[in-house]
């Protein structure tokens, strides 16, 4: 099967402590995304979604900027984060992020949302190694934005 399943594993670290080597190499999908957005996160992929809350703004609608936060599944173990690079219409978007394909940045990949509710809490992302979408479906929380998050008024 050709689904990368075990590269995947690794490009949710962020602060390995040792020489920034993950399993391969030094191309991870979290410091890649904090150097692209500017985000001030850090840690596994999958935890930036909790991280963020009360920072950044969590969005279900995605927008360019913007970090689509993959959920840690037993495939990724510490989750995923892409970059919106385009919006190409309610169901599908454009990304860059590393180390999909392990050890590498990929900018311009398609990604899909196949959520029922169309919230795109549930997408399928192009795997270039066979050029078309993958087969798996992953789960997401959203997207994060660099705005601030909405706070009551204090008339409120």
């Amino acid at each position: 099967m050709l689904c990368g399943l075990l590269p995947l594993a690794a490009c949710g670290g962020g602060s390995s402590g040792g020489s920034g080597r993950g399993w391969n190499g030094p191309v991870q999908c979290a410091p890649y995304a904090r150097s692209v957005t500017g985000l001030r996160l850090s840690g596994a992929a999958a935890g930036w979604w909790r991280q963020s809350e009360g920072a950044y703004a969590h969005t279900q609608v995605p927008a360019p900027g913007e970090v689509l936060v993959f959920r840690s599944t037993r495939r990724l173990p510490d989750g995923h984060v892409s970059v919106v690079r385009q919006v190409r219409g309610s169901r599908a978007i454009l990304v860059d992020q590393a180390n999909w394909v392990p050890g590498r940045i990929d900018r311009g990949i398609p990604v899909v949302d196949v959520s029922r509710a169309n919230d795109w809490s549930a997408v399928r992302v192009w795997w270039q190694p066979v050029h078309s979408m993958g087969k798996s479906v992953y789960p997401t929380y959203g997207f994060i934005s660099r705005d601030l998050p909405d706070r009551p008024s204090p008339d409120a």
